[in-house]
C-alpha cells in the first residue's frame, strides 16, 4: 500500500486493553502510586504512533517480544525488562517496532485517538529515521534518573520530541496518564 498524504498520529490505549493480567497489574501499580503521591488513581495508557509518508503506513509502539523473527513486525530496537541481566532470556525484553503496514493490535480499544499531530511530511520521515537510534535503557526502571520509568511512552515522547514535534498541551484523554511520558521527553532534550 502506497500513500500520498503524510501524517503522524498518536493512538492512547488503555493500558492492558486486550490482556486482563496487564490490566489488572496496571490498576494495582497505579493504586500505590496515586497513594504515594496523594492523588487520586488515574487510568493509565499505552502511546502508539502511524506514520504515515509517501513510501507508507508505519506502525510505531514498543511490545514484548513474542518470538525470534522481528524483521516481520520491523524491530527497530531491543531493550531489557526489569533487570538488564534479565534480558538475555526473550521473555525478559522489549522490542521497539518500526513496521511498515503493521498493525496496533488493541487500536480498537484507543480513546480520544488518533490524534493528528503533524501532517508534515518532513517530521513523518523524521520519525521514521530517528526511531532505529531511540535509547533501550531497562523496562520499568529509572536509569536516566528522570524520575519517572522508561517504557512505551518514553520512547512514543522521546521519538516525537527528537523529530522537533509540539508535545505541549498533549496530554492523555482526562482522567488518564501516561507514565514514562515525561521520562522521554527529558532523555530527548538532554
Amino acid at each position: 500500500m502506497t500513500s500520498t498524504k503524510s501524517a503522524v498520529d498518536l493512538y492512547w490505549i488503555p493500558l492492558g486493553a486486550g490482556s486482563p493480567v496487564v490490566q489488572l497489574s496496571g490498576r494495582l501499580f497505579e493504586t500505590f502510586s496515586a497513594r504515594r503521591h496523594r492523588r487520586p488513581p488515574c487510568d493509565l495508557y499505552h502511546a502508539a504512533l502511524q506514520v504515515s509518508v509517501p513510501l507508507g503506513l508505519y506502525t510505531i509502539e514498543q511490545a514484548p517480544v513474542p518470538d525470534d523473527d522481528g524483521d516481520a513486525r520491523g524491530v527497530v530496537a531491543v531493550g531489557p525488562v526489569g533487570l538488564r541481566a534479565a534480558g538475555r532470556f526473550r521473555i525478559f525484553r522489549y522490542e521497539v517496532r518500526c513496521w511498515r503496514d503493521g498493525t496496533i493490535p488493541d487500536v480498537a480499544a484507543a480513546v480520544d485517538s488518533p490524534v493528528r499531530l503533524t501532517g508534515d511530511p518532513e517530521i513523518g520521515q523524521r520519525v521514521l529515521e530517528l526511531l532505529p537510534g531511540v535509547p533501550t535503557p531497562v523496562w520499568g526502571r529509572d536509569e536516566a534518573a528522570t524520575g519517572e520509568m522508561w517504557n512505551s511512552n518514553s520512547v512514543v515522547a522521546w521519538v516525537l520530541t527528537r523529530s522537533g514535534v509540539a508535545l505541549e498541551g498533549l496530554h492523555p484523554p482526562p482522567g488518564g496518564r501516561a507514565p514514562g511520558w515525561d521520562a522521554g521527553r527529558i532523555v530527548a532534550t538532554g
